[in-house]
């Protein structure tokens, strides 16, 4: 019976740390709507904000048009599968920062996983995305006639999006907790890597210096398959999946060291 106590106890933290995640979910989507009419809806309503806008500004302002090749010539739909990748890696990361700070009186009150609050801001920006990968999806089929049926990799692309913005999430978490200054950093640091990600214009419209940059950014693969799983019904080209869940190895292992290191030291700063 002895040796039987080791799992038990491993399978009653894991159900344990399932419970807590569901709650800080539920808990953060319910903070980011309470007392608005619209709730949850705002969390569409935003991106298809930006969308317009850019839109707008790109294709009837600057007259930029989708080149051949691309899964789609219309730059609304192109646009907009592109930014969802993006908005999912950026909200999570940015979020993260301050989460390790939010959640201060129940990480220094009780004991408490700290790692699992990153996890938590993904899974709640998780719900907003894949509302609107839903609006997309139903989009591409009215506008496009199609609907791909390599859509069922898509989840293999958002896990491992979830992987390498999980991974800086407790890098950022962990270093707002002892530097105040880095979620300030970070949105600097996140404006530039935007226009670096091939979102509002395709690879082959990028000056050709900038292919080293756009070959050594992760969110380049994860925007072109999620292109291609959404808006064609061609295969995707599973390297860069290979590549993306490198990246997503990567930034989790080497995130989560970093956050096991360095939360030693929470107690006595927050």
């Amino acid at each position: 019976m002895a040796k039987r106590i080791p799992g038990r106890l491993f399978v009653r933290n894991l159900v344990q740390k399932r419970g807590l995640v569901a709650q800080l979910v539920r808990r953060d989507f319910e903070q980011r709507f309470v007392g608005s009419a619209m709730g949850w809806l705002w969390g569409l309503i935003h991106p298809l904000a930006q969308l317009l806008s850019w839109t707008f500004l790109f294709q009837f302002v600057m007259h930029v048009r989708v080149p051949a090749g691309e899964p789609t010539r219309s730059y609304p739909l192109f646009l907009f599968a592109g930014m969802l990748p993006w908005f999912l890696f950026s909200d999570t990361v940015q979020r993260s920062a301050s989460s390790i700070l939010d959640q201060a009186n129940v990480i220094t009150k009780t004991v408490f996983p700290a790692e699992i609050v990153p996890i938590s801001v993904f899974l709640s920006c998780l719900v907003s995305h894949v509302l609107a990968i839903v609006l997309l999806i139903a989009a591409a089929g009215v506008f496009l006639n199609q609907i791909s049926i390599f859509l069922v990799l898509l989840p293999a692309y958002i896990l491992v999006l979830g992987m390498f913005a999980v991974g800086l999430g407790w890098v950022v978490a962990s270093l707002q907790v002892f530097l105040r200054d880095t979620a300030q950093a970070l949105t600097i640091l996140l404006t530039f890597w935007f226009f670096a990600t091939p979102v509002m214009l395709a690879e082959s419209q990028y000056p050709k210096w900038a292919g080293a940059l756009l070959a050594v950014n992760p969110l380049t693969y994860l925007v072109r398959a999620y292109r291609d799983v959404m808006l064609s019904s061609r295969m995707p080209d599973l390297s860069d999946l290979f590549v993306a869940a490198a990246y997503g190895a990567v930034s989790l292992i080497v995130g989560g060291l970093f956050f096991r290191r360095v939360k030693r030291g929470f107690a006595d700063v927050l």
